[in-house]
């Protein structure tokens, strides 16, 4: 579906789902892929081998401890340690150990990827691909907006888990007193972990497309999330399945990851090592396409909602900057 021009000559972009996305963002990645293809090797590989690598270098120091710390907690409370549960306790504590070491390396590199990956679609949408100096520039400018969305998102997320918890903690010990059998606990349980994923979901793609809009709009923190949640009216099911083809994409490459790098032999002592380099570029371009994706993905939801931008000014002002060239402006 190609994209229209408005009366003002911004760019609109008929309602599509996420199937759709993905073909719109593989058109805008053909329309500029030395930008793209820039953006995966400068920023997002190293941002992604800090992910992967960190949990797998501090699996035996860090994360084991901390999983059995989830375990212990999780059977002081009734509920069963099964294999699920188990497997569930080290995902957690190994997500956490990744999300803390690589902190410095997303609030840099990740979120300046998100930047220029914004910058770089819209220019797209301009008729004007961008120099890497313009993306640069434009990117630091946008950059201390996006960190202060992120933060707001890092700790919605860290509230949300922690509520998650004590939530699980809760109905499992309450279970567990009045006597109910261990399948009932872990049944109650599970449900929790399924109503966690819904809140996280929904809290994932406001804040990714809160992310976007910082970038690429004036507003910057709860300002983003506010006019995110307002812009996704009536598409969150596409936001949903956006996120779901990511998380499936990503748990994919960390599963390889696991179980083909950090066992580093095939029992006849030839190596897995060199598979590494190559897992990294996988994710760090599934982490690419999802970045291109909840940029595509608002102007959808923009050009839906264009007359309440408008009124509201939030047009998006350098994109028309870039459309006529004022690399000076920019400056």
């Amino acid at each position: 579906m190609a994209p229209t021009r408005g009366a003002g000559g911004g760019v609109r972009l008929p309602p599509m789902n996420a199937l759709e996305i993905l073909r719109e963002t593989v058109r805008v990645l053909r329309g500029d892929p030395h930008a793209f293809t820039s953006i995966l090797f400068l920023l997002l590989c190293p941002a992604s081998g800090c992910l992967l690598l960190s949990a797998a270098a501090l699996d035996g120091a860090v994360v084991l401890p901390l999983a059995r710390r989830l375990l212990v907690a999780g059977a002081a409370s009734g509920l069963p340690l099964t294999h699920f549960v188990r497997q569930l306790a080290h995902h957690i504590a190994a997500t956490l150990v990744s999300a803390v070491v690589s902190f410095p390396a997303l609030l840099t590199l990740l979120l300046a990827a998100r930047a220029a990956v914004a910058y770089s679609v819209a220019a797209v949408y301009a008729g004007k691909p961008l120099a890497a100096g313009d993306i640069t520039l434009l990117a630091r400018r946008a950059w201390p907006r996006l960190a202060a969305t992120y933060a707001l998102g890092c700790a919605a997320v860290a509230a949300g888990l922690v509520a998650f918890f004590a939530l699980l903690v809760t109905a499992c010990s309450t279970l567990k007193a009045m006597l109910y059998p261990p399948d009932i606990v872990v049944c109650a349980g599970l449900f929790t972990v399924l109503a966690y994923s819904v809140v996280y979901a929904h809290t994932i793609i406001i804040c990714n497309l809160g992310g976007v809009i910082a970038v690429l709009e004036e507003v910057a923190g709860i300002n983003a999330l506010r006019r995110s949640v307002q812009l996704m009216r009536g598409q969150t099911h596409v936001g949903l399945l956006i996120f779901l083809g990511s998380t499936i994409g990503l748990a994919f490459v960390e599963g390889l990851f696991e179980h083909r790098v950090k066992t580093l032999s095939y029992g006849d002592g030839s190596s897995r090592l060199w598979e590494g380099p190559l897992l990294v570029l996988m994710y760090s371009f599934v982490m690419l396409i999802d970045s291109m994706m909840s940029a595509v993905f608002y102007f959808t939801c923009r050009s839906s909602s264009l007359d309440f931008l408008d009124e509201e000014g939030a047009s998006v002002e350098e994109l028309e900057m870039m459309r006529a060239g004022n690399s000076d402006a920019v400056r």
